[in-house]
């Protein structure tokens, strides 16, 4: 017993020795640890959390029957998470927003380097989000393997070249103006190597997808129990096009951030190009007026001298066969100072115009925001874009 004790008095004085260490006036086991809460860091469970508070549900909607060898599958279905604000009242029209090719719904949450994204910005402002995955991406994922050939995910040169280092490739004169993306934009910085993750495996045939999206994004809107805002990115402006053209009245507007819907043309990084969507924005029939069987209907012709400063762009020859349901559905773009999209949306503009539209364009830099590109909802300043954004939105 007097050799535990001992050894109790012993310990005791060794334990208060230790807390008597200092460190800056600070006892070594007192002074508080320094926790680095940026990008995957914020993983820890000491960091506390960008997102605002929201009730989270999520669905599966749309999708048919098919028959395989293993027996009856479920294709075309689209996942949907809704995102509803803590407030006692919301506002009365939701949003629904539609990420761009290759990567998933997730791009509308916390940004790589763990700001807030838009997803928290807008139900903060008392929206009710609605995020999709769209067919055969993410939490999609295609069972008609059939139509649906998957691709590998986009590269880690073509992410630096398309969007977060475009000043070093200097493929278009604007590229020099961006400034806004969080961190070097190359690979081996931290909030790159994160952002590079989140690009998956998506899918070449865009008539497939245009198909199996049409119905299952016009069978979630009929769900919703108000007109929608949606708001798309790059690819993701298809799906909101074939929307508006089928199912206008679901929709309050269609806000289009650097749209793939550039008319029956496809733009690379030097002069020249590819034929694309056929149907004008898409790639699948559009509710032409007068009617038309088959795109090759379409008279196209080519409008203005090319530039890698200002490409030339395809319309149709005048007479100019209209598009009544999706001019009916008041539409917003948004283009950003130093993307490649600065290049050539005027094209997409101008072509709504000549088929019946009155869109809106908001050029970025026209309203004092500076130096974004093509993932402008992620960049630094991409809380005052969504400011603009919902800015028009309550203006309509």
């Amino acid at each position: 017993m007097v050799q535990f004790a001992l050894w109790a008095l012993a310990l005791g004085a060794l334990a208060g020795r230790t807390s008597a260490v200092a460190i800056d006036g600070q006892s070594a086991q007192s002074r508080p640890r320094q926790l680095d809460c940026t990008g995957v860091n914020a993983i820890n469970i000491n960091c506390k959390s960008q997102e605002a508070p929201y009730h989270r549900d999520f669905f599966y909607v749309g999708g048919r029957s098919v028959n395989a060898s293993t027996g009856t599958l479920t294709v075309d279905q689209i996942y949907v998470e809704k995102l509803t604000p803590t407030l006692s009242e919301h506002k009365p029209n939701p949003i629904v927003f539609i990420h761009g090719g290759g990567v998933s719904g997730s791009t509308w949450l916390n940004t790589p380097d763990n700001r807030e994204g838009w997803a928290t910005y807008f139900t903060k402002q008392g929206y009710v989000v609605y995020l999709l995955d769209a067919n055969a991406i993410g939490r999609s994922a295609e069972n008609d393997l059939t139509n649906f050939t998957t691709i590998p995910g986009t590269s880690n040169e073509n992410v630096e070249i398309g969007f977060t280092a475009v000043g070093l490739y200097n493929y278009y004169p604007q590229s020099a103006l961006h400034t806004q993306w969080p961190g070097s934009g190359q690979n081996g910085d931290p909030v790159f190597d994160q952002f590079k993750k989140s690009f998956i495996p998506l899918t070449s045939p865009y008539v497939a997808q245009e198909t199996a999206m049409r119905a299952s994004g016009c069978e979630l809107l009929s769900l919703l129990g108000a007109n929608a805002y949606i708001i798309s990115h790059s690819l993701g402006a298809r799906y909101s096009v074939l929307m508006s053209n089928d199912c206008p009245q679901y929709i309050a507007a269609s806000i289009n951030i650097e749209p793939a819907t550039v008319p029956f043309w496809g733009y690379g990084y030097g002069l020249g190009g590819n034929p694309s969507t056929p149907w004008g924005l898409t790639w699948t029939a559009l509710d032409y007026v007068p009617a038309i069987a088959n795109s090759f209907e379409l008279q196209t012709e080519s409008v203005g001298n090319e530039t890698m400063a200002k490409r030339n762009c395809y319309r149709q020859k005048e007479p100019a066969r209209q598009l009544p349901n999706i001019s009916s559905v008041p539409y917003l773009m948004v283009t950003a100072e130093a993307s490649l999209h600065i290049t050539y949306d005027h094209c997409i503009i101008d072509y709504l115009k000549q088929v019946g539209g009155s869109p809106d364009w908001i050029k970025l830099s026209d309203v004092g925001i500076k130096g974004n590109a093509h993932f402008m909802h992620i960049e630094k300043n991409n809380l005052e874009i969504a400011a603009v954004v919902e800015g028009w939105i309550e203006a309509h």
